[in-house]
């Protein structure tokens, strides 16, 4: 097995991320286990609260001790403070550390990586009691490439009295994602999940335009796309500005490494180097197949009320992460092109013979609509 010093540097901050995330979230159990969550509205349906502070301090200054000439941006903007030593966790995840390493990941420095930091996804739904879907997301990005993530999911299983509670998902791109058991998508049906907090008439639009079979709505971008890389949905539409490089970074990269696509509503594949703007102005479009497809779906005034996003410049050696075989700017590789439109042709006979647009009667709810705080079970295993 592979020491952490032996390792490359992209494996070891992989192998910290998973178990400082591990951490972070036994954090975020903690305070609401207190019951005084320690809400401060930051804006309009936009929270804060100890366990996204907390989680933040925990994540940061570990990652920061281990490799610090390494960028790191967190979500929440906190004054200098601090941190309690039992918040720093120095730990490496040996089940990390026994995979090789992709070789155009070997030799990265230092200056080139960014890690995106959001300590807490799916705040709204942490203070309503969802906690299902409720996300620690830790971003590996290489020269602006999101190549490395880290989806934790404290509360996996809470409503479970027989299961261990919480899980993690990690994934490098050409190497594979780790942790998840995936589902087989029904072929007669289109599920698509989009948010359930955040929605607008755009959101709604672009969604009803893809005549969808059913909509599953969920909080955090993390938990959307973790449907997606567990197979249970067909692609993840939020067609407006509401989300930023943190929400996207590493479920971009697990999603990549699962043979996937995460790009903005243009096709266009976003930037995570250190000097870009933090919110994803493009909106987000992420599939398991056939991306260019729902890309073409996209209504023209929807695009009209968006920002076409800032691409990174193409990795060394021309290697493409993109599971629909495109570049940074969307443009379709030449092989790629005849296989592409007999998949869409296929796509639209099947929503030809639908009698009419129609979404399912669970389009309102989370996929289980008792997702609320079960207290008595949460306070038994907390």
């Amino acid at each position: 097995m592979a020491s952490n010093m032996s390792s490359s540097l992209i494996m070891r901050i992989v192998s910290a991320s998973v178990a400082v995330s591990n951490r972070a979230s036994q954090i975020i159990r903690e305070v609401m286990k207190k019951g005084d969550l320690g809400i401060i509205e930051k804006g309009k349906n936009d929270f804060q609260t100890e366990a996204d502070r907390s989680a933040q301090r925990c994540i940061v200054a570990s990652l920061h001790k281990q490799f610090p000439k390494v960028s790191i941006f967190g979500e929440e903007q906190l004054g200098p403070e601090k941190i309690p030593a039992d918040f720093i966790e120095l730990g490496f995840s040996e089940d990390v550390l026994k995979h090789d390493c992709p070789k155009f990941l070997e030799d990265v420095k230092d200056e080139q990586i960014v890690i995106w930091v959001d300590p807490l996804d799916g705040t709204a739904e942490y203070t309503q009691g969802f906690l299902d879907h409720v996300t620690v997301l830790i971003g590996i990005a290489v020269d602006g490439h999101a190549v490395g993530g880290v989806i934790n999911q404290p509360f996996y299983n809470y409503q479970e009295e027989d299961k261990v509670m919480g899980r993690c998902i990690w994934g490098v791109c050409q190497l594979g994602a780790y942790g998840f058991t995936r589902e087989v998508l029904p072929e007669d049906k289109l599920i698509l999940t989009t948010s359930r907090s955040h929605s607008n008439r755009m959101v709604t639009e672009a969604v009803e335009a893809l005549n969808p079979s059913e909509v599953v709505r969920v909080g955090g971008a993390g938990h959307k796309v973790l449907l997606l890389i567990e197979g249970k949905v067909h692609a993840y539409i939020f067609a407006t500005k509401g989300c930023k490089k943190w929400d996207t970074c590493a479920p971009e990269a697990i999603l990549h490494a699962v043979g996937g696509t995460l790009t903005d509503m243009f096709g266009i594949t976003m930037s995570y180097g250190p000097n870009v703007k933090r919110l994803n102005a493009g909106g987000v479009l992420a599939t398991t197949s056939n991306h260019q497809y729902f890309v073409s779906k996209v209504p023209e005034h929807v695009l009209e009320n968006l920002e076409k996003s800032e691409s990174p410049e193409p990795l060394a050696g021309g290697i493409c992460l993109r599971g629909d075989n495109k570049g940074c700017l969307g443009e379709v590789r030449e092989e790629e092109q005849e296989i592409e439109q007999q998949t869409e042709q296929k796509m639209e006979q099947q929503v030809e013979q639908k009698e009419e647009p129609s979404l399912s009667p669970k389009g309102s709810e989370s996929p289980s609509s008792d997702t609320g705080i079960a207290r008595e079970n949460l306070d038994t295993k907390l």
